[in-house]
């Protein structure tokens, strides 16, 4: 779950989404195309966490904890109030 937050909140910040069509092997093997394993610094051997979401498939990398060290670094934390607030 953390993990799962962690990535949606990385590409609502980088805005750094990336499509492109695999093909399911008879042995329901898929292999990531080369310009996200770069793009994702993805190697062999790594694990991923496999989600369903409603009609599709995420694979989320597992990480360490100490990789996600300063991944928020630069963000705006000013929050914008309304009106009515104070």
């Amino acid at each position: 779950m953390l993990l799962d937050i962690f990535y949606r909140s990385y590409y609502c910040f980088t805005g750094d989404l990336s499509t492109e069509s695999v093909k399911v092997s008879p042995k329901y093997q898929v292999v990531i195309p080369q310009s996200i394993r770069e793009a994702l610094k993805i190697h062999p051997g790594e694990k991923f966490h496999i989600l369903q979401y409603e009609s599709r498939i995420e694979f989320i990398p597992e990480k360490e904890m100490k990789s996600m060290r300063g991944f928020l670094k630069g963000i705006d934390t000013t929050v914008k109030w309304d009106n009515d607030r104070i």
